[in-house]
């Protein structure tokens, strides 16, 4: 046995033993060096005590490599419970597992020093400037809020305050009582009857441009706040605002008319709110108006989203506001925005709205909650009394004849007044270079230099030097709240070839007034048996007005009939209907402006349908109205003797 024994060993190569061997002190190098990363990675005081802990001190300090090994296994796996030693064939792959875990270890600390080395420097960064808002809160403690550019801000305002200029002519003009404003006695007494009540109602205010209407509601309150029945107090607000003006914002961020909400984060909320995460209420006019008026001038632009809400206010007399950031249980919300969200904003006030559009283009919802109130349209005398008015609040002295001219170039009490100024400002230049004047007198040069510069042309036409005319006659139309008088005329000559004449229109007027032509010319046969193809007809709208509708058709037949019969047409005559193919005279819109714009114009004669005879203005003074069913009798009216005597 012996002898197989060494014959064993006799036969092992020396290279094998020697790799024995190489492996075995790799291995214990190995060990040396994790021990060496775990020194670095804790310490060697803090290794020392780490393996004290985990029962692996005696283990780490052995010669023998299976207890060094199963020591890195308790210190790295931290589990003093391990007992078993590591056999020699397991230890390269233990010790795998244990490089794999310090590994993590290392990655492990070296995210926490960044993540540390992150964290001291925003420390330091918060430190720094905690130091530097203490600075500034001692400083304002001792010095107050100002500093030097502060200060030169300050004495910048204070230079600006002083420089003033005086009161535009303008507002010097305006009128500053009920008296003053010329032309609206009926619309005024019906504002102020619904302000002097116990229970004041909202209101709608139609009518032209520069007529005085949010000059009459302002002038309005403050009557209304002399009446004892009257629920205004003598400093009730006023507050005016432009509807144009007024969008809405579908995000809720702004609303400068209901009021909105500022969000601590987004949208600068106070710094002791922003910092405590309250959002912050702003009131809007609504709530400015309490207790007065709102006036919203062009109401009928507003966006209908918009009037819609303020609808809901109306009903509500109160705003409510809304945000995910209002927190009800906070204890750091003041009681004010506490207040405003769980209660509201009061916001009774009463509404007047102004719009120059026609009522049914108004919100129905709108009109339904409001009382409606009509202002007229300025006559030429009108216009001269606010010319004069003006011209005494400006102090000054006009010469013969400026009223009138004014009266000339506008229908607007606003125009008219811009007007004078103009011819004011050049009256003072004049004076200025002449020195030889010690008084102001607006003179008919100093107007006709301002039209002239203004480009200006007549409002009313000029009357024609003819008392009657063939194929022409006065048509009315009506755009927004202002009437107009249009000229229609029409021509006819025999055709090149009978049976192949044609009608012409001019195509500017409008495609419902070539309907009318068309009516016109089947009404024309059927009234006098004409066969209109035997013509060549023309048909022009002077001026190439707009007169896109049907109230044109009666015109046009007349125009058309005169040309063809050559009965002439008195020129003090005007006529607005929509005419059926059958002769009959059907109604129209506008007849109450358009009655207005024939005053204007001079005419003595106006003929409206029959069924439009309710809305004849009830002072027609000057100005004989007939109401007509059928185009016989429109034929009986304009061509018979008593108009040829009254022309």
């Amino acid at each position: 046995m012996l002898k197989k024994l060494l014959q064993k060993l006799m036969i092992i190569p020396n290279s094998k033993l020697h790799e024995k061997l190489a492996n075995e002190e790799a291995v214990r190098r190995q060990v040396t060096a994790l021990f060496g990363v775990l020194s670095s990675l804790y310490g060697a005081d803090k290794l020392v005590l780490r393996a004290g802990r985990l029962d692996a001190l005696t283990l780490m300090r052995s010669s023998h490599i299976e207890d060094r090994v199963l020591a890195l296994q308790r210190i790295v796996f931290e589990n003093p419970t391990l007992e078993e030693k590591p056999k020699a064939d397991k230890i390269p792959e233990i010790l795998n597992e244990i490089e794999e875990a310090i590994a993590d270890l290392l990655a492990r600390k070296t995210v926490e020093e960044q993540l540390e080395k992150r964290v001291n420097e925003r420390v330091q960064e918060r430190h720094e400037e905690y130091i530097q808002e203490i600075r500034s809160q001692v400083l304002k403690e001792s010095n107050g809020p100002e500093n030097a550019q502060t200060l030169k801000k300050y004495a910048q305002l204070e230079k600006l305050e002083q420089t003033k200029l005086a009161k535009t002519t303008y507002e010097l003009m305006r009128p500053k009582e009920i008296r003053e404003i010329v032309g609206q006695e009926q619309a005024l007494r019906a504002l102020l009857s619904k302000l002097c009540s116990p229970y004041p109602q909202h209101i709608l205010i139609y009518g032209p441009p520069g007529v005085g209407k949010t000059t009459a509601a302002r002038i309005a309150l403050r009557e209304a706040a002399k009446h004892s029945g009257s629920p205004f107090s003598e400093d009730a607000p006023f507050v005016e605002v432009d509807g144009t003006t007024l969008r809405w914002d579908p995000r809720d961020i702004t609303n400068p008319l209901l009021g909105s909400v500022h969000d601590p984060i987004y949208q600068g909320a106070r710094r002791d709110l922003a910092d405590t995460a309250i959002p912050e209420p702003k009131l809007g006019l609504v709530t400015e108006a309490h207790g007065g008026i709102l006036f919203i001038d062009e109401i009928g632009e507003m966006d209908p989203i918009l009037q819609n809400k303020l609808l809901k206010v109306l009903e509500d007399k109160r705003v409510y506001f809304d945000s995910p950031y209002y927190d009800p249980d906070d204890p750091n919300v003041p009681k004010y925005i506490r207040k405003l969200f769980e209660e509201g904003a009061p916001a009774d006030f009463i509404l007047i709205g102004a719009t120059t559009r026609a009522p049914h283009e108004i919100n129905p919802a709108l009109r339904s909650r409001c009382t409606e109130i009509f202002f007229e349209p300025l006559v030429p005398a009108q216009v001269e009394k606010i010319v004069q008015g003006a011209a005494e609040r400006l102090h000054v002295q006009l010469e013969d004849g400026v009223a009138k001219l004014i009266a000339q170039y506008t229908i607007e009490g606003r125009k008219a007044v811009n007007l004078l100024a103009d011819a004011h400002s050049l009256a003072l230049y004049r004076l200025k270079e002449e020195r030889g004047e010690d008084r102001i007198v607006v003179g008919v040069k100093d107007l006709e230099e301002v039209i002239r510069a203004s480009r200006l042309h007549p409002y009313v036409p000029q009357e024609p030097s003819v008392r009657f005319e063939v194929g022409r006659v006065n048509g009315l139309g009506v755009s927004g709240f202002i009437g107009s008088v249009i000229e229609i005329e029409a021509v006819a000559f025999h055709a090149t070839e009978k049976g192949k004449g044609r009608l012409r229109f001019n195509d500017t007027a409008g495609s419902m007034a070539k309907d009318s032509v068309f009516n016109a010319a089947a009404v024309l046969k059927l009234v006098s048996g004409v066969e209109l193809s035997d013509y060549d007809i023309h048909v022009n709208a002077v001026g190439g007005g707009r007169i896109d509708g049907p109230s044109a058709g009666v015109a046009i037949f007349l125009a058309i009939y005169s040309a063809i019969t050559g009965k002439p047409i008195p020129h003090n005559l005007a006529v607005t209907g929509e005419i059926s193919i059958q002769g009959k005279i059907k109604p129209v819109g506008g007849v109450f402006e358009k009655i207005f714009a024939a005053r204007q114009a001079g005419m003595t004669h106006v003929l409206v349908p029959f069924e439009n005879k309710r809305d004849v203005p009830a002072d027609t003074s000057g100005l004989e109205v007939f109401a007509v069913k059928e185009i016989e009798e429109v034929l009986q009216i304009v061509f018979g003797e008593s108009m040829v005597q009254a022309s």
